[in-house]
């Protein structure tokens, strides 16, 4: 049995549903492995946790991976698992319509004060013909409540959100939220899940990275095809009512967006690499190739000869 310490980039929530599925049924096990799934306090440092021993691989996003990469940090990408619509949550009552009234805002995320959300706002407000400049926008950092930051009037949007969890949390609460999509305004879309680590941890545990993506694509399949007992596994593993109206919406939204290709192509990355650039949010682009491999992704062939 070899133990795996998997840190998420969240709480545990619906995204997590595959893996808990598979716990559950004794998949992991059956594959040789012991997880341990650790919840993050606040936004942390994978790469930082997984270099100093107290983690194996974690959970992140594609914009991470592309910026702690450019930043020199050891880290290499290997699974895409999860992939929902986001970008940018406004609530109809304050006045904005279209991307460009976004103009001067304050925005919520939880990178606040850091340059990463108002460059997403910004683009957008660009792309639908406006004009903002970087000071123009108020940085707010309410941690990972976004809705609440809406909400209590401690912003006017919020970024970085996943349509299956934040716009269906708002909507549940009654506001009348809703979201302008990455991919529509400028942006490439990187609201999706995947798993990373560094290349010295791949290559030395390649063989059980392998066996977990196997059993991760096992509780993919089981959510899809047993969607009520699935549900019902999330809710005891984690702690939460399955008679919650707020967990079947977002568990409901949620299971759509797991995805059977784990791949992910070089030209999205490119594409994500020359918007980073653009807006100074890197300084050098790494090429995809030095962060990101299909090697465990794509399925194993088996050749007769």
């Amino acid at each position: 049995m070899e133990k795996l310490r998997l840190g998420l980039e969240w709480f545990l929530n619906p995204d997590h549903a595959p893996i808990l599925v598979a716990q559950a049924h004794g998949w992991l096990k059956d594959a040789g492995i012991e997880l341990e799934v650790i919840e993050p306090d606040e936004h942390m440092d994978a790469i930082e946790a997984i270099e100093a021993g107290t983690m194996d691989f974690a959970i992140t996003e594609p914009l991470h991976l592309v910026e702690d990469r450019a930043e020199g940090e050891p880290v290499i990408g290997f699974a895409r698992f999860l992939h929902t619509n986001g970008g940018v949550m406004y609530l109809r009552d304050s006045g904005i319509a279209r991307p460009r009234d976004m103009a001067g805002t304050r925005i919520q995320y939880p990178g606040a004060p850091g340059p990463g959300g108002p460059a997403i706002v910004r683009t957008m407000v660009e792309h639908d013909g406006g004009t903002a400049a970087e000071e123009d926008f108020t940085p707010v950092n309410n941690g990972f409540y976004h809705t609440d930051a809406l909400a209590d009037d401690l912003a006017d949007v919020a970024t970085l959100v996943f349509y299956n969890f934040e716009v269906v949390e708002a909507r549940h609460r009654g506001l009348d939220a809703d979201f302008f999509a990455l991919k529509d305004w400028g942006i490439p879309d990187f609201c999706q899940l995947i798993l990373v680590t560094t290349p010295t941890h791949l290559q030395a545990r390649r063989d059980v990275f392998r066996r977990f993506i196997r059993v991760l694509r096992k509780g993919i399949d089981f959510l899809y095809q047993h969607p009520e007992e699935s549900k019902a596994i999330y809710c005891e593993q984690a702690g939460v009512s399955p008679d919650d109206p707020l967990v079947s919406k977002t568990f409901a939204a949620t299971l759509p967006c797991f995805t059977y290709d784990f791949s992910m192509t070089r030209a999205y990355y490119n594409a994500l690499e020359s918007w980073l650039a653009d807006t100074g949010l890197i300084k050098m682009r790494p090429g995809a190739k030095a962060y990101w491999t299909n090697g465990l992704s794509l399925p194993e062939i088996r050749v007769r000869v």
